[in-house]
């Protein structure tokens, strides 16, 4: 993507806390035309020795998994808060409306996970990030049910060869940071954890 300096971050932490808050993710690789091909889907995020990893898992009819097993590179995309910013900030008129933004784009390479047990496990996992309380449901549901349930996904583990972030707060019009600030204060759910994010990046210090 399209990457200015100054809306780069390379902390990893701070990728890892976006991808986690905004699991909802974009899993983009090519169909057999070589098309780009999508699949919206929540991921879960491991760090092992280091270096990021993604568990997903999509519907057995869904041909995403078929064209990851032929073609394993893809590319994840998260999306965090975004809003709008007027103009009206700026201390003069000479100025045009922009949008801010937070995201982490994912080069990945995909291992499909189709072992029952495993795909077991990685269900659990993803249960646990979004209600960890129906995995006592699930596992009271049957061993028939949860076999038939698992023979309908397929699983896959993304190894994330390079992660890039961009942060997009403005932060190179500082004459506009606080009345940005106030604006958003003041807004929509979105522009509110967009002033959360400006206060962690240090924003907020800025004259």
């Amino acid at each position: 993507m399209y990457q200015p300096p100054q809306f780069r971050s390379d902390d990893p932490a701070l990728a890892a806390e976006l991808m986690r808050r905004h699991a909802f993710a974009s899993l983009i690789s090519t169909d057999d035309s070589g098309f780009p091909f999508v699949t919206h889907l929540p991921l879960h995020l491991e760090e092992r020795d280091g270096r990021f990893v993604l568990l997903g898992h999509c519907a057995k009819p869904n041909p995403h998994w078929r064209y990851l097993q032929a073609r394993p590179e893809a590319l994840v995309t998260f999306m965090g808060p975004h809003a709008y910013l007027s103009p009206s900030v700026y201390p003069d008129l000479q100025r045009v409306p922009t949008w801010n933004y937070l995201t982490v784009h994912c080069r990945v390479r995909a291992q499909l996970v189709e072992e029952p047990a495993l795909k077991d496990a990685l269900l659990k996992k993803l249960i646990g990030d979004h209600e960890p309380a129906y995995a006592e449901q699930w596992r009271g549901l049957g061993e028939d049910f949860a076999r038939k349930m698992l023979a309908g996904i397929v699983g896959f583990e993304l190894a994330v060869e390079q992660w890039s972030a961009k942060f997009k707060l403005n932060q190179h019009r500082p004459e506009a940071l606080a009345r940005t600030r106030q604006a958003y204060e003041a807004g929509s759910e979105d522009e509110r954890e967009l002033v959360e994010w400006m206060k962690r990046l240090g924003m907020e210090d800025r004259k």
